[in-house]
């Protein structure tokens, strides 16, 4: 089995291919994209692989754009971090979904439903899931439980600066200044943070607009940050994420 993964998160989709090639060893991954754009080009001159599993949000755009510009009659596995209204959209159009973070019982559930599929799965309407989710009401985490020494606090969203990842933790920085370890890797953290807010910059911040103190061009086309609080180290929004992120900023 032909696999094609796209997914924004690197670390991400690292974990889905280790997920999927332990539920089905025999699989082959044949590239693993970020992008809209990439997706397209990649499908366009690459004969088409025998499962897509795709995120629903990517680095430059909703991945049903992908869709829209290239014929696909293979299956499609969607992961999403929508709630159970939006869910719907999946349903209707008899297709798969996994919830994020993505379970590997359910992974293994799905591929086994799909060898149940016909050679020629139905055809999705996209514009119809499209439509559906965004007719379903979005939620967003509005607090987050952190630790403060032997104690367990509520920590409002409206009052954080930014997420950052070190040493393969990951922490909460308030406005205040005051830092907050957590659980959950940054990852998975953009699922459940309203976009209109939080932009994950690179592979270690996710900010928030109110936290840039200052923006200055950098090498290569990259920008740099100052951001308040301060930070110890340099901060600078990948190549990747450059251009969404002078959209973000200009909304």
């Amino acid at each position: 089995m032909n696999i094609l993964i796209l997914e924004d998160e690197k670390l991400a989709s690292e974990k889905l291919e280790r997920s999927l090639l332990e539920v089905e060893p025999q699989a082959h991954i044949v590239a693993r994209l970020q992008t809209v754009a990439s997706a397209v080009e990649w499908l366009r001159s690459h004969p088409h692989p025998d499962l897509i599993v795709t995120d629903i949000r990517l680095l430059d755009g909703l991945c049903f754009e992908i869709f829209e510009q290239v014929k696909v009659e293979k299956p499609v596995i969607f992961t999403t971090a929508y709630d159970q209204y939006a869910i719907k959209a999946f349903e209707v159009n008899s297709i798969d979904y996994l919830l994020k973070p993505v379970q590997q019982e359910k992974l293994k559930a799905s591929l086994g439903k799909l060898k149940n599929l016909a050679p020629k799965p139905a055809a999705i309407d996209y514009q119809e899931m499209l439509r559906l989710l965004k007719a379903a009401p979005a939620e967003y985490k509005s607090r987050f439980m952190v630790r403060l020494g032997q104690k367990i606090i509520a920590l409002s969203a409206d009052k954080i600066a930014y997420f950052f990842s070190e040493n393969k933790l990951t922490y909460i920085v308030a406005k205040d200044g005051k830092r907050y370890p957590m659980d959950q890797p940054l990852e998975e953290l953009m699922d459940v943070l309203d976009p209109r807010v939080f932009f994950r910059i690179n592979r270690q911040f996710i900010i928030t607009f109110d936290s840039i103190a200052e923006i200055h061009p950098y090498f290569k086309g990259r920008i740099k940050l100052l951001l308040n609080p301060k930070t110890e180290e340099e901060v600078v929004i990948s190549s990747e994420r450059t251009p969404e992120f002078k959209k973000w900023i200009d909304q």
